[in-house]
């Protein structure tokens, strides 16, 4: 009996020790089959850059608006549309990247280049009394370097998987894991620094990400293109890139699923600058959340962040798209009224205390905000042709970014129209329950999802073919690439 005992925790041991090894063979299986150095980059983009950066950025910004620039919520959403505008921009930086190489490189120069900007603009923000003007600018600035970095990471991502479409799941894992581990880190110590250092003094840790991403412009693996020939060849690259961005854009397999990513972004208006005042008001009835309470619920949302990759990772990746999106959408609509029952205040007639409430409403918005997104993601890297996957995969994302864009203004106005400021909250919960009705009529746009599997090949094979302009402007990168490896090779000979 006590062998038999003995063998059992043995073997539970070994399952646990099993399951906690699991995550390293992954990690080794995506260097092996894509490169140690993309692996490294992806880590440092989503997880340090957007993760880490974007979530500590959330809280003192939210701060340094409400406390040191003083405007009012609705305010602070309309400012936040110029915030978004680098976003929008994004094929633009995606056509750059792709037909715009320096001195042979496509990638290298652009995180670097996007690593500069940010630490400029977040030294002048955090050093510096600015006017609300100049606030804007550098916002800006930090915006812009944010979307370029991930524009050039997406773009070797939106290669890799459409020549390993096997990995498009497990590379869109790694991003989203990345990044909620770095969002984990950020929200839990943004608190502190901005309760012992002000929210303008906190803003200047976020000068060490765009440092990180000058080192990965030097570092990373690239290969060199071949020069002299490249240079004459960059305006027809241009035009062939539009043309191609023009062509596949034209397609229903296309153009279908994309309008419905859009309505689904631009249908759920933002509110949350609303509620952000209303539940850091110390003024009873309101629950006034000290700093380093609202940086810890949302550490506890980044954790909750992490439990949706795993669940869509290990049981959701295999579903068809629509009907992992439309169950998504329905329960991004529903898990709404978790905020209306916040803002009512009706968790109290419940016997639910504000701070217990608070964090079960953020764990389970972001448990289903992260299974909502991570098959927009898989589905857009699927719709990129091969010859030009960074510029038009940056045109969907630029797609989702005005998706967002109008969800922010729509926020903004409904905000102001209900007479929603500093004081006053008294019809906020009405502007939630708009938020969630509008979430749940995106519903009637899913049929314009496609039904195929998320490792389906979805574009028509003529766009695939080498007979396309975009497979053709595919065709000609690779024979420069390969030119430029044997020119080097050449020149090692020599």
């Amino acid at each position: 009996m006590l062998e038999e005992e003995h063998g059992a925790m043995e073997a539970d041991g070994g399952g646990w020790a099993e399951a906690a090894l699991e995550p390293v063979r992954w990690v080794r299986m995506l260097c092996r089959e894509l490169g140690a150095t993309f692996v490294a980059g992806v880590v440092l983009v989503y997880g340090l850059n957007q993760g880490f950066a974007g979530s500590f950025f959330r809280v003192a910004s939210d701060y340094y608006w409400k406390d040191v620039q003083r405007v009012q919520p609705a305010t602070v959403q309309f400012l936040s549309i110029f915030f978004h505008v680098p976003w929008v921009l994004k094929p633009l930086w995606g056509v750059m990247t792709d037909v715009l190489p320096v001195r042979g490189y496509r990638r290298r120069p652009y995180f670097v280049f996007s690593g500069m900007l940010g630490m400029f603009s977040t030294a002048i923000l955090a050093s510096v009394g600015l006017s609300l003007t100049s606030a804007v600018v550098c916002f800006v600035g930090i915006s812009t370097a944010v979307a370029i970095a991930d524009v050039t990471i997406d773009a070797c991502i939106a290669k890799n998987s459409i020549d390993k479409p096997a990995l498009a799941p497990d590379m869109q894992s790694l991003c989203a894991f990345s990044s909620s581990l770095g969002a984990l880190i950020g929200y839990a110590s943004s608190g502190m620094f901005v309760h012992h250092l002000g929210a303008q003094g906190a803003l200047g840790v976020m000068a060490l990400p765009p440092t990180m991403l000058v080192f990965l412009g030097f570092y990373i693996y690239e290969l060199k293109m071949y020069q002299h020939y490249m240079k004459e060849k960059v305006l027809n690259k241009v035009t062939v890139a539009v043309k191609g961005m023009v062509q596949t854009i034209k397609y229903p397999v296309v153009w279908k699923p994309s309008l419905y990513m859009f309505l689904s972004l631009a249908l759920s208006i933002s509110t949350h600058e609303g509620q952000f005042y209303w539940y850091t008001n110390r003024e009873p009835p309101n629950p006034g959340f000290s700093q380093e309470f609202v940086g810890m619920v949302h550490a506890v949302g980044a954790v909750a962040s992490m439990v949706g990759v795993l669940i869509y990772h290990k049981n959701l990746k295999d579903y068809p798209f629509r009907s992992i999106l439309f169950f998504a959408q329905l329960l991004h609509g529903a898990s709404g009224l978790l905020d209306l029952t916040f803002v009512l205040r009706w968790n109290l007639a419940l016997g639910v205390p504000d701070a217990v409430f608070v964090t079960l409403e953020e764990c389970v918005s972001r448990v289903v905000g992260r299974v909502r997104l991570m098959p927009m993601m898989v589905l857009s890297t699927k719709l990129c042709p091969p010859g030009a996957e960074g510029t038009f995969f940056a045109l969907l994302m630029c797609i989702d970014s005005l998706g967002m864009l109008v969800a922010k203004t729509g926020g903004a106005f409904v905000l102001r129209a209900l007479h929603v400021t500093r004081t006053d909250f008294s019809n906020l919960w009405l502007a939630v329950l708009l938020r969630n009705l509008l979430r749940l009529s995106a519903l009637g746009a899913i049929f314009l999802v496609p039904t195929a599997d998320q490792t389906d090949v979805l574009l028509p094979q003529d766009l695939l073919s080498s007979g396309s302009p975009v497979a053709a402007a595919g065709d000609e990168e690779e024979r420069l690439l390969q030119l430029g490896k044997l020119t080097s090779r050449t020149d090692d000979d020599v």
